[in-house]
Order: C-alpha cells, then structure tokens, then sequence
C-alpha cells in the first residue's frame, strides 16, 4: 500500500476549499463532506467580514456580498494566522490587490478604508499622555497655547463622501472636491467623526504634525491658501479651536514655553 503524501492531500484540500470550480478534491472524500467544509469556510468568512463591513455587506444585499467573499477567499493569500484579523487583511485585498468587476462600487476600496478607520480609533491604545504634569489644560488660552490634539485621532481624505454613503445614498462618481474627514475617540471614549473643509483639514494637520501656537497654526494655514488674516479670520479660527476643544478631537491646550525643569520629566 503506497505511503500518504498527507501534506499533498492538504495542500489539494486548501486548494479545493478556495477554489472548488477550478480545483478538484482530494480522492477518498463524499461530496456530502465536501458541501459541509465548503459552506463552513465560506460562510465563516463572509459573516466575519460583514460584521466588519456592515455598510458595505448592506449596499451588495447577500448574493453579492459572498460573492465578495469568495473572490477574496480565492485570490488573497493571507498573512496572518489569526482569524479576528482577516478583516485587515480583505482591506489589504480591496485597496491593492483586486481588479476592479464590472458590479464593482467605484468607492468600494475608500468606503472599506473608511469602515476600518473607524474600528480602529474604537480599538487603538491610548498612549499619549494628557495629564496635569504635561501641562495639558482644556481652559488655555487657544491662541498663545499649543492645541494637543486628542490620544487617538484619524485624518482621512477621499475622492467620494464615504461617511454619508449608505442604501439612500449611492454616488456613481466623485464628489466635486475632495472629502476631508477626522475620526477621533474623545473623552467619554465614543469614537467620532467631523467633516473638515480644506481650511479645517490643513490646521489639524499642523496642530499634528508642527506643533505651535493657535495664532501660529491659524497665520500659516491662512499664507498657505493666500488668506488675508483678518480679525475675522481669527475670530472664526479660534471659535472652530474651542469647538473641536469641546467636542473632546483637542485634549487641550499646553504652554508655549514650558520651563526647562518640566520639559526634561
């Protein structure tokens, strides 16, 4: 009796499972078993991703959804061993790998971009450090103060409006601008979004990336867009700082110049 090549029986088995039209099965298995693995992988699957995507599963209705979830499951070769994190994995499929179908949302990749987003400000670690010895305080002044922005924050931007996307609401093409779109956890831990216009968009991301003062912040974004920088202007800068401060996407505002001793803590 010739010696098993189990590892060749498995190798057929992951092949089948992924692919059954273009695969055969391993010999020896009823197709009663067959059916059962088919529809436990598949179905595993299609149900994860959904509850990950629950937009988009709503927006292909269930025949096109698995069917979704078929192609991933037969063109993507996974990295990750874990289950739980497959849904990285199908954003990975959405973004860079799939060709795009006929049936295919032209947003299909920016929406699955935006849904993750949003996990992932629920999940992310909190590792910033906005307590009193980091001279954080949310009643500093905004405009001499640097704004800190909150522990957990996303800048998103994207040719379709993905936030408003849904069974009502299905664009067909782009929006005349972009979207610019901030996610962020604030205080009470409820994950957020706001949308920004090219103005907003631009002063988070230097409150993020170059820290200064708020008057700072507000008279370089204005040079940027060749704005005259008016009282007006900063009157309405200052009052979008106290709102976002409000609304907990700023944790606050620290000194400008803090003393030599608490900046080497």
């Amino acid at each position: 009796m010739p010696e098993v090549d189990y590892r060749e029986v498995q190798r057929r088995f992951a092949a089948y499972l992924r692919d059954p039209e273009h695969h055969p099965p391993p010999e020896g298995i009823e197709e009663r078993r067959l059916a059962i693995y088919r529809r436990l992988f598949i179905n595993n699957i299609e149900d994860l991703l959904g509850r990950a995507y629950p937009v988009l599963r709503r927006l292909h209705g269930p025949e096109r959804w698995l069917r979704l979830a078929r192609d991933f499951y037969r063109e993507h070769g996974c990295h990750t061993p874990y289950f739980p994190r497959l849904a990285e994995e199908f954003l990975e499929y959405l973004t860079q790998e799939r060709e795009p179908g006929v049936d295919d949302f032209p947003f299909l990749a920016e929406l699955a971009h935006y849904e993750r987003a949003e996990v992932e400000v629920a999940q992310q670690e909190d590792v910033s450090d906005t307590s009193a010895d980091t001279g954080v305080g949310r009643n500093g002044d905004l405009l001499t103060g640097v704004p800190v922005l909150a522990g957990v924050v996303r800048l998103l931007a994207y040719e379709y409006p993905v936030h408003r996307i849904g069974p009502d609401f299905v664009p067909r093409a782009p929006g005349e601008d972009p979207t610019y779109l901030v996610v962020f956890r604030d205080r009470d831990h409820h994950v957020r979004f706001i949308e920004l216009n090219p103005l907003s968009a631009r002063m988070l991301w230097r409150i993020r990336n170059d820290p200064a003062p708020g008057h700072e912040v507000i008279a370089g974004v204005a040079a940027e867009f060749g704005l005259e920088l008016s009282d007006g202007l900063q009157s309405s800068a200052e009052e979008l700082l106290r709102h976002w401060t409000e609304r907990g996407l700023l944790a606050g505002v620290r000194p400008a110049f803090q003393p030599e001793a608490s900046r080497s803590r």
